[in-house]
């Protein structure tokens, strides 16, 4: 399941297939988006259900992933993936996943996130920007008896419903890349200038962390694809 805005020109196309060859079906909400975002979608076989929204809700994140969710639940899964438009897993974690999911001793699964920064070759790692050294619950089984809920916040909602985590899980060494800071000086400034617009108390995040984007020397580190990066920059 992913929630996508005005994501043409970027990473979705890419990230449709390569979901598309280990997933069963793709749920997508699409939140106003004013490109040809719900095209590139609709184009892909996988894409089982697109919900088009007339207006926005950047600025109410949880009534956003609470429709995404009950979109997903339409489709009666057995095992919920939620991901974005700009992450993609690891080679080897293709043929991994079935695994994960073909078992009964936990219902979630947490990978370990990396953010790429100014290229598609290195992730930042300084101490701001930390999220690849913890783990982040990306897949979850759907229990229908079980009560599923998001918590109440405008920004920085957890991508699964924030009761899942009192259910027993598994943290996975498999790893996710995060596109969306790979972009140029120019893109991260307008990330930057909507997370002040939209949190300018830092009610929902760091202040802090929002001005380490604007970092003109982050430390980064060569990404390897098949073993544990090591090579800096």
């Amino acid at each position: 399941m992913m929630q996508v805005r005005n994501e043409a020109g970027r990473y979705l196309e890419a990230a449709l297939a390569d979901l598309s060859e280990f997933v069963d079906e793709i749920v997508i909400v699409d939140d106003a988006s004013d490109d040809g975002t719900p095209d590139i979608c609709s184009s892909f076989p996988k894409v089982k259900l697109l919900v088009r929204l007339e207006q926005p809700l950047f600025g109410e994140e949880a009534r956003l992933r609470q429709l995404l969710w009950e979109a997903a639940l339409r489709t009666e899964p057995d095992w919920l993936l939620s991901i974005d438009a700009d992450e993609f897993f690891e080679q080897k974690a293709k043929s991994q996943i079935r695994g994960l999911i073909d078992q009964d001793r936990y219902d979630w699964v947490a990978f370990r996130m990396y953010d790429f920064w100014g290229s598609l070759a290195y992730y930042r790692d300084d101490p701001l920007w930390q999220l690849h050294k913890r783990h982040t619950m990306m897949l979850v089984r759907y229990l229908p008896l079980y009560s599923y809920f998001y918590p109440a916040w405008n920004h920085h909602v957890p991508r699964l419903p924030i009761s899942c985590s009192a259910l027993t899980g598994f943290q996975s060494g498999l790893r996710v890349k995060h596109y969306g800071w790979a972009g140029d000086d120019a893109q991260r400034k307008a990330k930057y200038d909507r997370y002040m617009q939209n949190d300018p108390r830092g009610e929902w995040g760091s202040l802090e962390h929002y001005a380490s984007i604007l970092d003109p020397q982050p430390h980064l580190v060569r990404w390897q694809e098949d073993e544990e990066a090591g090579g800096k920059a």
